[in-house]
């Protein structure tokens, strides 16, 4: 499996404060299956102020790190990068990393209220090149009034990034039946660990993958965590890998016309 999102780098954020924890939550992931992990520390302005280069940086020596203690997992590069009007500049200028420097990007929206403008602002970055991969979308508290934001965008072609933990209720009941909702209805796109300790948001999957496999189907849970984040890890297109099964019974069904009627008019030209 390969992990899109998890705070492994220590002390650059909320996750890992230590090395000794980095190195303990790698090896929880390589015991449950994982053998790639993106390290995706907060680019939130005021708060969080990490930027591309020392994220490269300091990948680059927790890998050299992980290598010498004989731990089996390889990592790339991003950030789970909160949603403000500055985000395509910084991506212009290198200060916000992409995912391995590809076109797919981590983007958080706040968790407590609706950004102003939230759909038009990843319609923007879609339209630049980017595949914005929104993060635990069944987190956020508004979620439930604005699901139909999130089918919108993920017919316009931004991902969704559902928590492994949430699906198997680490979150408690109204996170899991989100979640549950955006796996089963077939709009997760994949499955991330959003791994920060070595305890109860560890950085793991399998049993998420599981659950998936239940809500969907074992060739669609493989999907989540492997076929699509490999894609990722490889800079693929979207359309050179099977998209999910929301997407692909719409698309089936005739209602491709249908998908991208509702997009503002500077988008369709």
């Amino acid at each position: 499996m390969i992990d899109i999102h998890c705070h492994l780098l220590p002390g650059i954020d909320d996750g890992a404060q230590t090395l000794d924890s980095s190195l303990e939550m790698a090896r929880i992931a390589v015991a449950d299956g994982i053998t790639t992990i993106f390290c995706t520390p907060h680019i939130y302005p005021g708060l969080y102020e990490n930027h591309g280069p020392d994220i490269r940086r300091r990948v680059d020596d927790l890998q050299k790190i992980l290598r010498d203690a004989g731990i089996a997992l390889e990592l790339s590069f991003g950030a789970d990068t909160h949603l403000v009007p500055e985000v395509r500049e910084g991506l212009r200028t290198g200060r916000i990393p992409t995912l391995g420097g590809g076109r797919y990007l981590l983007l958080e929206p706040s968790h407590h209220v609706r950004p102003p403008r939230f759909k038009e602002s990843v319609f923007e970055l879609i339209g630049a090149g980017y595949v914005p991969v929104i993060t635990h979308p069944e987190r956020l508290t508004w979620v439930e009034q604005h699901y139909a934001d999130f089918t919108d965008l993920a017919r316009s072609g931004a991902w969704m990034q559902v928590t492994g933990g949430a699906l198997v209720g680490r979150f408690g009941p109204r996170v899991k039946k989100i979640a549950e909702r955006f796996v089963g209805d077939g709009w997760t796109h994949v499955l991330a660990s959003d791994g920060h300790t070595t305890g109860q948001r560890s950085p793991v999957l399998a049993e998420a993958r599981a659950r998936a496999a239940v809500l969907l189907s074992g060739v669609e849970a493989t999907r989540l965590v492997l076929d699509r984040p490999e894609a990722v890890l490889r800079n693929l297109r979207p359309e050179q890998i099977p998209g999910p099964p929301g997407l692909v019974s719409e698309s089936n069904s005739g209602n491709k016309g249908k998908i991208i009627s509702w997009l503002p008019k500077w988008f369709r030209r």
